[in-house]
């Protein structure tokens, strides 16, 4: 049978209801099958509730005809394991003169309407017609609701989003101006105990050590008031010749501290490529650290994270997988989702995924995520060995080189060859 949950799957538009009729009797199911392909519904044929539910499970149907009087399986039974499985699929019943009350108790088990035998064929085929476009109203109004559901999400982050850039941009103003005084006061601190007169008192070396401690909270604020207004404005990507391969590697050893305070191993799996792409290697720092902290989140103690580097038609593709609680299905599209956090409000924002998508996309990249509750998540980024908009600058110093050599051999101009070469 099927695994599919009690969720309203979209079914893809056909130009004639696509029937399963279930019938034991392969003489009625021939007749009847051929006199409704001519009217322009050609039907699915089983000849038992058993075969019936077997195809359901392979293949997508609109219309189910049953037949109730079956050996084996009978069509009530396979009525009810069809909106078990199946809660949206209509069911026409087949009954017979003297078993009409079957009909009926398969309506209340949730049938959309049952035909004795024998069957009058038009009827047959305009029931089928009106069970079809009963299912694809359904479809149509779950289609709206869950359009008009992810209308009512993005207002809503939109609004989030511009509070925040409110409240932001005045919090980072309002400690700038008292932070640009302390940075000048520093910077006085500074000069005075480098004179010559300071080189022999006794205390120079203990505020040192304290004037060393503030210049670097200075350097931590004004760092986390640049985050802040990158939330608004998010700023240009410098791209580069980039080790992703080195990059990752040290993305990891940020975070190592709190891997081994939690005794999580790491698996690297990154051998198999160079590892080199023209990207934004601050950007993508940033996307990494925001990954891995989010594993290590995930994984209460004692698990492993794993991070693979691949290389394929183009693009470099980092995987980041833990071992951890994993994410609920219900949860896994809202995550990207600016303040959607599983965490405590005191252990996350709800941001950095919301950010980090960004950044990837800002990439011309993509960031995609599987996860399966208690078995841990799997995030992978994908970004393109070199990006669009900047083919020349993805030409190295060897290549310009061996461009050159190869327009000297047959005559040429440097300087235009240069120009065209991004040398």
């Amino acid at each position: 049978m099927s695994d599919s949950s009690n969720t309203t799957v979209p079914v893809p538009e056909s130009p004639f209801p696509r029937v399963l009729m279930v019938d034991d009797e392969a003489d009625f199911l021939n007749a009847v099958s051929r006199r409704l392909e001519k009217r322009g519904i050609p039907p699915v044929l089983a000849g038992s509730g058993e075969d019936g539910l077997a195809l359901l499970a392979e293949t997508p149907m609109d219309v189910v005809v049953l037949d109730v009087k079956m050996p084996g399986m009978g069509g009530l039974e396979a009525l009810r394991r069809i909106k078990d499985s199946w809660p949206d699929m209509e069911v026409i019943l087949l009954t017979g003169n003297v078993s009409a009350a079957d009909g009926v108790e398969g309506i209340k088990q949730g049938a959309f309407d049952y035909i004795t035998k024998p069957i009058e064929i038009d009827h047959l085929a305009g029931k089928i017609r009106q069970a079809w476009d009963k299912r694809r109203r359904k479809q149509e109004q779950e289609e709206q609701r869950q359009f008009q559901e992810k209308m009512e999400q993005q207002m809503t982050a939109m609004d989030r989003l511009a509070s925040l850039g409110t409240l932001s941009t005045g919090v980072a103003h309002e400690i700038n101006n008292p932070l640009a005084m302390m940075r000048e006061a520093a910077g006085y601190m500074r000069l005075v105990l480098e004179k010559e007169d300071m080189v022999q008192w006794p205390g120079k070396t203990g505020l040192a050590k304290g004037l060393e401690k503030i210049e670097k909270g200075i350097e931590r604020i004004r760092r986390i008031t640049h985050l802040l207004l990158g939330f608004v404005r998010p700023a240009d990507h410098a791209c580069a010749r980039t080790d992703v391969k080195e990059l990752v590697s040290e993305s990891i050893e940020l975070v190592t501290k709190e891997m081994q305070g939690k005794q999580i191993a790491v698996d690297r799996k990154m051998d198999d490529t160079e590892g080199v792409a023209w990207t934004d290697p601050y950007a993508l720092r940033q996307v990494m650290i925001n990954l891995l902290t989010n594993a290590v989140h995930a994984i209460q103690r004692e698990g492993t994270i794993t991070v693979s580097l691949s290389e394929a038609e183009g693009c470099l593709a980092i995987a980041v997988s833990d071992t951890g609680v994993g994410i609920p299905g219900e949860n896994l599209n809202k995550i990207f989702e600016p303040f959607f956090s599983t965490k405590p409000s005191d252990k996350g924002t709800g941001l950095g995924l919301y950010v980090s998508r960004g950044i990837v996309e800002r990439l011309d990249g993509r960031i995609g995520v599987k996860s399966a509750v208690g078995r841990g998540t799997t995030f992978t980024v994908e970004i393109p060995v070199c990006r669009r908009g900047d083919a020349v600058e993805c030409v190295d110093e060897n290549t310009c080189d061996e461009i050159l050599t190869k327009i000297k051999e047959i005559g040429g101009d440097d300087e235009d060859t240069r120009k065209s070469a991004g040398g």
